[in-house]
């Protein structure tokens, strides 16, 4: 397995990580909602951004 597969199974992992605990906060409700949920959600829209942009890079050092 390469470093750019490495990344990208971390990435992932990551999102995933982040989705449960926003996930977490919103079924916790109040005020501690109020004060991370957007947090949460821009943490886990760049780590998206971010496995779009290393399984683009897989694809083309696979096409290379």
């Amino acid at each position: 397995m390469n470093t750019v597969s490495m990344l990208i199974i971390a990435a992932v992992a990551a999102t995933a990580i982040v989705l449960i605990l926003g996930l977490r906060s919103m079924g916790r409700g109040g005020q501690y909602d109020k004060e991370h949920a957007e947090k949460f959600m821009w943490e886990r829209v760049g780590l998206q951004a971010l496995v779009i942009v290393l399984l683009v890079v897989a694809y083309y050092l696979l096409e290379a």
